[in-house]
This record gives C-alpha cells, structure tokens and sequence, in this order.
C-alpha cells in the first residue's frame, strides 16, 4: 500500500545516511521544524529523490464553523481574477546531498492514514539507505523570548541518550497526545533505523517565525552532523526579532511583567542545575 503512494524520482547512491524530518502542524511552532531543515539545505546541490502523494493523507474539508474549516483547506491567491501560482496542495518531498550523505524531507503532518504514510518515510529512507532519522520540533512553554530555548530530546534505543547529554539536550518526560513523529520514534527499532527527536521550547504567548529557536536547533544540528553551516544570518535574525519582540513586549505593561516572571523563573533554575550538575 505504501508504495502504491510512493514515487521514487531517481536513485541516490547513499550508504549509512541520514534523514532529517521536517513537518508543518503540530510540532512546527515558529517555523521551528521546517526553518530548521531547510536551512541546512540552503546552498546545498540536492536533487529530489522522491515524494509522497498528498491525495489520501489530508482533509480539505472539516464540519463546523469557517474559521475552523479555514485551517484544512488549501491556499489560493487570485490577482485581477487569475489564480497566481499554484494551489497551496500539501508536499511532501525527500531530497539527498550524496556529498554530505544527508536525505531532507520537507512535508506535512498527515490528517489521515498515519501508519501508511510512515510505511511510506520508512520505506524510502530503506531506499536511499537512510541509517539514522533526525525530527526536529517544537513546543509553547514558558520560556522568555530573551533566553536561549530548552532544548529537549527522545530517541528510539537507550544507547543514543548520551548524543543528546552531549549537545546540551535534556531527556523528554511527557505524557499527553503524540505527534506523527512519535509514531515513527516507536517503530524504527523494528525497521532497524536509529531515531532522535530534538525538541525546542518555544514562547508560548509568541506566534509567527521564531529565528532563536531555529538557530539555537540548527547550531545543535549542526554539531551533531558534524556538519559546517553558517549562522552569522541566523544569529543577526535572532538579534533583530528578540529587539522588536520586546519593544512589542513593553507597550503591553501585563505582559511585559508575565515576561519579567518567566526570565527570573528561568535564570533561578539555571542556577539550580548549575548548583546541582557543577
């Protein structure tokens, strides 16, 4: 069945490879998950290696008001009554760097149809010869928008917990509703696939792009691939968007005082577990 909606464009040689995962919806806050990966794509000579068919993993409609059907329908943008560009379908597409051997898959979190869709990441990762699979997400918490983010990690065999001490990850504790990638995270140990799942705290009175998160993920990535990327333009944004957030932030006297909060919050626990792991 997987296959049927699996369409291979052309073979990458790949040996021991590693998939990054990027999805929209429910763990991509800030652009956390898909600014992440695509920026470590960014000046990379990729070529598409296959993509996932859209047709049957996504509602397009949903029963109830407007505003709530508005979120499963695609985008359409008409200019003097043209349709400009295309319609905003869903994409799924698996790109390679056989110089870096690296696979980056950019989609959408399916509505529908959960295990096909993994049956489809799973068999095109056997595919390209994918050992290991990084996700990339994030989450609102209580982290000010003037701290660096913390940073969160699972993974699928206990023997790559230390990866993550290394870099700076703390081990996830939660219990509550799961995300596609938790489905993946439960059954690569039987697809004989390695798996980490990196997770960032975000602002969770903040929405829109959130640059600090994804260089803060990226430059953990990044060390974690062993991989050189860039992120002079990454922290130049990250300084930009943290001064026009808190001018923001300071016209609002509530919330600037609920900001003050989660920074003396913050600063008292990183005092702790400094007093605590020295």
């Amino acid at each position: 069945m997987a296959a049927k909606h699996l369409l291979t464009r052309q073979h990458v040689p790949l040996q021991d490879a590693t998939l990054l995962l990027a999805l929209t919806g429910w763990m991509d806050g800030g652009l956390v998950s898909t600014g992440t990966v695509q920026r470590i794509m960014d000046g990379r000579n990729v070529a598409e290696a296959g993509r996932i068919e859209a047709e049957p993993f996504y509602l397009y409609n949903f029963p109830g008001s407007m505003d709530i059907a508005a979120l499963f329908r695609p985008q359409v943008k008409l200019t003097d009554g043209l349709i400009e560009g295309d319609l905003g379908m869903p994409t799924n597409i698996f790109h390679a760097d056989a110089s870096a051997n690296l696979v980056f898959f950019l989609g959408r979190e399916p509505n529908m149809l959960w295990q096909t869709f993994a049956d489809c990441i799973f068999d095109m990762a056997n595919q390209l010869g994918v050992k290991r699979i990084i996700f990339m997400g994030s989450f609102g918490g209580t982290v000010p928008h003037t701290r660096e983010p913390r940073m969160y990690g699972s993974v699928s065999h206990a023997h790559l917990r230390p990866i993550l001490a290394k870099h700076g990850l703390r081990l996830s504790n939660y219990e509550g509703p799961a995300g596609f990638s938790s489905l993946l995270l439960a059954q690569s140990p039987a697809r004989d696939i390695e798996m980490l799942s990196l997770v960032a705290e975000i602002p969770g009175y903040l929405e829109g792009v959130n640059p600090r998160s994804i260089e803060a993920v990226t430059r953990r990535l990044a060390g974690l691939l062993s991989q050189p990327v860039d992120l002079e333009a990454l922290r130049k944004a990250s300084d930009e968007w943290e001064l026009h957030v808190t001018e923001a932030v300071e016209k609002d006297t509530e919330l600037a005082e609920t900001v003050h909060k989660l920074e003396e919050q913050y600063d008292n626990e990183l005092i702790e577990r400094t007093e605590t792991n020295p």
